[in-house]
């Protein structure tokens, strides 16, 4: 299957973003672990939209390392915006089994393990991280709807 890589780029921002609407609507109901699940996705998801103008993104829960190989070709003006996206990927890739199975060597539950600090600092990073998606494909030459 051939893959056009505008139209992958378009469709991983657009998960980012329901990702990030996900996130909100659950931080709103006091789902912390959903919170932060979500916004784990949709940090993923926004580094996967600059990725997938480069090459095809991997199916990793943690893109840091592709995004840092293609970090010479992104535009001086917004390259420091990727690195900061990095370190957003790699703070919450490890929160993808987390919210799902907590910590199982302890009998920590996803419910037990996370409380308003953590979804409300993850929720953060998504809406950051959204934002650094856009404003990178728009220096990239992408039309983002608001």
């Amino acid at each position: 299957m051939e893959v056009d890589p505008e139209e992958e780029v378009e469709y991983r921002l657009s998960l980012a973003k329901e990702h990030l609407e996900s996130a909100d609507k659950r931080f709103k109901i006091e789902d912390w672990p959903g919170t932060v699940e979500s916004s784990q996705l949709a940090v993923e998801n926004a580094a996967k939209a600059i990725i997938a103008h480069f090459c095809l993104p991997s199916w990793s829960h943690d893109p840091s390392a592709e995004l840092e190989e293609i970090l010479d070709k992104i535009p001086n003006g917004v390259r420091e915006l990727v690195c900061k996206l990095i370190e957003m990927v790699r703070t919450l890739a490890p929160e993808h089994g987390r919210t799902t199975y907590g910590i199982t060597s302890k009998r920590i539950t996803p419910q037990k393990l996370y409380a308003r600090d953590h979804a409300e600092k993850a929720l953060g990073m998504a809406q950051e991280a959204t934002k650094i998606s856009e404003a990178v494909l728009r220096q990239l030459g992408y039309r983002i709807k608001d």
